[in-house]
């Protein structure tokens, strides 16, 4: 069975479609991600932004295209952080609807349980608990647990275009906008995890743009590549590094940076940061990085009838 799935995401809009093996196995037909900015101006306005939702129309088009010319059965989307906030969300929850995809705008606690689904199944049993990060546009989620058993999952309202609308407002950012950052961030997870939740973690996964954008600069990939991203071990100090060094940059120079792709250049300071505090909230030194996030998530959920 050819399956499919689409997350409007704050920051991007992407498309998994694979296919669904006799023996359980999922194998990937084709991945997109697009950057469309759908959480711009929300965490300040309330509202999709016009230019926002134009954006993203064109872009469900293509997806649209893509479903038919792949002969997909069935197609569910995952409306996240910035359809939630917004008070103009419904219309386009309706609008892909429309489009022949099973639609849902589902709450945080919803989104972290797919996204750990998605980073964790299939794996082998753990020593103690993983926890999986999932930076994204408009919420961070925090996901601690067994391979394919979540035993804690939050999601906070930390996001690197929330985040990045609310402290950086220079190019380059300056010092003490990346301190406050920082600093907002560091409260929200420490807050939002417990601490014998955060202590019992042995490793972090960590999904998603932010974590994905860091391994291949770190690689220098160009073009990106899916296999040598997925599964690559990234240090803390390498992430801070990072962040010192694209923190020097101006926008129009970070598009420029081989290995990141030139429309994440207005969030990818803000997702270092993000990042590399949360990496420390759960007193790791490194993660590892992972393509398997809540789009895989949402089609194992989808292909076992629990979407």
């Amino acid at each position: 069975m050819r399956l499919a799935a689409v997350d409007l995401g704050s920051n991007s809009t992407r498309l998994l479609i694979a296919d669904l093996e006799d023996d359980g196995r999922l194998t990937e037909v084709l991945r997109r991600a697009t950057v469309t900015r759908l959480g711009a101006g929300v965490d300040r306005t309330g509202r999709l932004d016009d230019r926002a939702l134009d954006r993203v129309r064109a872009e469900l088009l293509v997806v649209h295209g893509l479903l038919a010319e792949h002969g997909v059965e069935r197609a569910v989307g995952v409306l996240t952080s910035a359809v939630r906030d917004a008070e103009n969300g419904a219309e386009l929850t309706e609008h892909v609807r429309s489009l022949g995809i099973d639609a849902r705008t589902i709450p945080g606690e919803r989104e972290a349980e797919l996204t750990f689904l998605g980073a964790t199944g299939g794996r082998p049993p753990e020593d103690r608990p993983v926890a999986v990060v999932d930076v994204g546009g408009g919420s961070t989620e925090l996901v601690v647990g067994r391979p394919g058993s979540p035993e804690f999952a939050v999601s906070t309202q930390a996001g690197v275009v929330r985040h990045g609308e609310r402290h950086l407002h220079h190019d380059p950012p300056a010092s003490d906008e990346l301190v406050a950052l920082a600093d907002d961030a560091r409260d929200v997870f420490s807050a939002a995890v417990p601490e014998d939740v955060r202590a019992s973690v042995g490793r972090v996964i960590a999904v998603a743009g932010t974590a994905t954008s860091c391994a291949a600069m770190i690689q220098e990939l160009d073009p990106y590549d899916v296999d040598r991203v997925h599964g690559f071990v990234l240090a803390l100090a390498e992430v801070d590094e990072l962040t010192a060094r694209l923190a020097q940059m101006t926008e129009a120079e970070r598009r420029e940076v081989v290995g990141l792709q030139a429309d994440r250049a207005p969030t990818i300071v803000a997702g270092c940061v993000l990042l590399s505090v949360a990496l420390r909230t759960f007193g790791v030194k490194e993660c590892e990085v992972s393509e398997h996030d809540i789009l895989r998530g949402a089609i194992i959920a989808a292909a076992t009838g629990e979407f």
